[in-house]
């Protein structure tokens, strides 16, 4: 039978009074108060519990909660509601079930059934929950759903931790997080939505929008910008492109990125591949520098050109390809046909050009090619000239440790055939060539090949043709100084050319050997003999 007004208001002004005398060994904070629109009281004496049905409405202990119908105990500060329960904190933190238990001595509550928590930003939906009422702090534990009140963002997780106050939220176990976007999927992470920024600490997988794929093991990512800050077995994959590294950190917005420890990066499409430790990249100035055993390997047509530096530059044009490198200090490259060394280099990957500078080496086949300066011109991985500037030489081994045939002067064109085989040789200025010419005899089907001598030239100008590594041919420009020594009679102190060095030691054999593994040389070993002047055994 429902109660009159009249009673209604009695029994509110009643349990308000009864609730105060219970309550009074506590603050007044703590005073339970009931408002009006309690329809029945029921009391049983056994138990102490006095139960109010019909439209409830309490505030007790800054908690205002609405439900179908109320218990409260005797000499006890526990509330348990029933039916269409709404605690409400601040009138900007809602939480919604079937049931309610409320303790007042611990200010925490425990929910269940339809179990719903909203703010001004997320709404939570899971089936049981604990809410500490002091602290703020709503906790689920069998299974939850969080989703954005603002845009589309869902978060799902078998366990979650939610603190309105700092606008975080913490979960753990089989975490799926969708947006827009991004997808995300990890077993431990923090989310600070004011701030959009999620970080995690257990395997973490992403997928963007743009099929970007981000993996690691800890790190944070802003679910508004893209920007990430990824460690351990961290990793980026997009499209055609792969990086990992210790470190990874990208920022979109800025089009800049960085790299630390153990990078390997390549780009499959492009045929561009690189290793170091330190990376630091600019989308928007076209650059990335490399260092730390910085190698960036350059795939060709028939070859894989390999360079290795302290610091490399890599820069590329507005369509994302390779454009320019520059090596600096102790720089190397290795190709199966070309090998080189030299302080500093610069590539421009347009007309094939490479500019070596301080005391550069150029390897091909069974040559030595130096100078103060070397430009190399390269057609897919095949040499089509260089240009040695001041104090050059050219130098091929015709019988191992004992025997060289050499060219230097003060300005030489090398060129190539298409096995990158040294086959003319141009010189201008102090032109100087030693060779041991070959004799071949055949006898009874034997060929038999012996040298005679060395010849040594000099001019202001030679023009030498090289096969398979002998000199076939030489000419000169105007009155040549000549002479021709057979073996048993050359003269030692003619044997070599000015600026002679051979130095099979700085040689590079293979990608491996392209970072040294103890500090290089900085000069090479050089043997340097003066060549006399005029001599009379003209030949």
């Amino acid at each position: 039978m429902k109660l009159r007004f009249r009673h209604i208001k009695q029994l509110a002004l009643f349990l308000s009074a009864f609730f105060i005398l219970n309550n009074q060994a506590y603050a007044q904070s703590d005073v339970m108060e009931l408002m009006p629109g309690a329809e029945k009281l029921l009391y049983i004496k056994e138990t102490g519990e006095h139960r109010l049905i019909g439209n409830i409405h309490i505030k007790y202990q800054a908690n205002t909660i609405y439900c179908d119908s109320v218990s409260y105990f005797d000499k006890s500060t526990q509330i348990k509601a029933y039916g269409h329960v709404h605690l409400s904190k601040r009138d900007t933190l809602n939480l919604y079930c079937d049931s309610l238990h409320y303790n007042g001595e611990i200010r925490k509550a425990k929910l269940w059934g339809n179990v719903r928590i909203r703010d001004r930003d997320y709404k939570i939906t899971t089936d049981s929950l604990d809410f500490d009422s002091k602290n703020e702090v709503a906790i689920y534990r069998h299974g939850g759903r969080v989703e954005s009140s603002l845009k589309k963002e869902l978060i799902i997780s078998e366990r979650g931790y939610f603190y309105p106050k700092s606008k975080n939220l913490a979960m753990a176990g089989n975490i799926v997080y969708t947006s827009d976007q991004a997808r995300m999927n990890t077993d431990t992470m923090q989310y600070n939505y004011a701030k959009k920024k999620v970080s995690f600490f257990g395997p973490t997988h992403i997928l963007q929008k743009d099929k970007t794929e981000i993996d690691c093991k800890r790190g944070w990512y802003n679910t508004a910008t893209e920007e990430s800050f990824i460690h351990q077995q961290a990793s980026i994959k997009k499209e055609k492109q792969f990086i990992k590294a210790d470190t990874l950190y990208t920022n979109p917005l800025k089009g800049t990125s960085k790299a630390l420890g153990n990078i390997y990066f390549y780009d499959d499409q492009k045929g561009v591949f690189f290793t170091g430790n330190k990376m630091v990249s600019s989308e928007k100035e076209h650059k990335s520098y490399l260092t730390g055993k910085a190698l960036l390997s350059y795939r060709l047509t028939n070859d894989t050109l390999h360079i290795h530096a302290d610091t490399l530059h890599i820069f590329t044009d507005s369509l994302k390809e390779l454009a320019l490198v520059k090596g600096y200090k102790n720089t190397r490259f290795f190709s199966l046909n070309t090998q080189g060394k030299c302080d500093s280099l610069v590539y421009h990957k347009k007309n094939g050009k490479l500019e070596m500078h301080t005391q550069p080496i150029i390897w091909s086949k069974n040559a030595e090619l130096k100078g103060t300066f070397i430009h190399v011109f390269l057609k897919d991985s095949i040499i089509e000239h260089a240009e040695i500037l001041e104090k050059a030489t050219a130098i091929t081994e015709v019988d191992s440790l004992k025997y060289y045939n050499q060219i230097g002067g003060k300005t030489m064109f090398a060129y190539f055939n298409s096995n990158n085989e040294l086959n003319k040789v141009d010189v201008t200025g102090n032109a100087q060539t030693i060779y041991y010419p070959e004799e071949t005899n055949i006898k009874d089907s034997i060929v038999e090949i012996q040298r005679k001598g060395m010849s040594r030239l000099y001019s202001s100008s030679i023009k030498v043709i090289v096969e398979n590594g002998e000199f076939s041919k030489v000419t000169y420009a105007d009155q040549a100084d000549g002479v021709f020594y057979p073996l048993d009679k050359v003269n030692v102190d003619e044997q070599f050319i000015t600026g002679y060095s051979w130095n099979p030691s700085l040689r590079p054999t293979s990608k491996k050997n392209l970072i040294p593994t103890s500090k290089p040389l900085d000069k090479p070993i050089q043997k340097v003999v003066k060549p006399k002047k005029k001599n009379s055994k003209r030949k």
